[in-house]
């Protein structure tokens, strides 16, 4: 219960179990974490997948350098990046991040009311600013903010190498998709915010005080995820 009740009741089986062996070593089965759960009625949160997803057209230089090699061995050889929608106050609002596959975090993110090239490019410059990465890899799916012309030459100016996912194959970005689905999961769908403000508080909450910091993730190795 107290470690339900820290991470804001958003933890389910196996990262409570994690989370045991992590912060206080105990180590216990998936079953027995299960079955205590149970006993205390502690309910699962709600799942939702997304409604929409936009692609552009087919483009033979969208090549997928990265070929789901989500595994890394240094910061900054490998950053993906997505956009998803969240509504406030009676409209969507778009949600850009960018990931670091070494550590799994989110390294920028920005909200806007458009979801063109410039929240990319925005999104972008912020990471690059703080981490001034060197013979970098960016990945995306397809959309036309990532295809977008203005984007593309940054990258090159940046000296960033430029990776696609597959046309209508999400898996080729999962590490992005997965940070979007707890997102919701575990924050977004839990609330109903008035307006921008209140999304922005929610966001910020979430992916630094509780994902980048606190939340187990694949690449903290030592901890089994079995």
């Amino acid at each position: 219960m107290k470690v339900y009740s820290e991470h804001d009741k958003r933890p389910g089986v196996q990262k409570i179990k994690i989370l045991l062996q992590r912060d206080y070593g105990i180590f216990i089965s998936t079953g027995r974490v299960y079955r205590l759960m149970k006993t205390m009625e502690l309910p699962a949160l709600a799942r939702k997948k997304p409604k929409f997803k936009y692609f552009c057209a087919n483009n033979d230089e969208c090549i997928n350098h990265l070929e789901k090699k989500f595994i890394q061995s240094a910061p900054n050889l490998v950053w993906v990046s997505d956009i998803t929608y969240i509504r406030a106050g009676g409209r969507f609002y778009y949600l850009c991040v960018i990931i670091d596959l070494f550590s799994r975090k989110v390294i920028s993110y920005k909200i806007s009311a458009r979801m063109n090239a410039q929240l990319v490019h925005d999104t972008f410059m912020i990471a690059f600013c703080k981490r001034n990465p060197k013979g970098l890899m960016f990945h995306s799916d397809r959309g036309c903010q990532y295809t977008a012309f203005s984007f593309r030459k940054l990258l090159d100016n940046c000296n960033a190498v430029q990776s696609f996912s597959q046309k209508g194959h999400p898996y080729d970005n999962a590490v992005a998709e997965s940070f979007f689905k707890f997102l919701k999961r575990e924050q977004t769908n839990r609330r109903n915010y008035q307006n921008l403000k209140e999304l922005e508080i929610s966001i910020f909450e979430y992916i630094e005080g509780y994902y980048n910091s606190k939340r187990p993730n694949q690449a903290e190795k030592k901890f089994s995820l079995v």
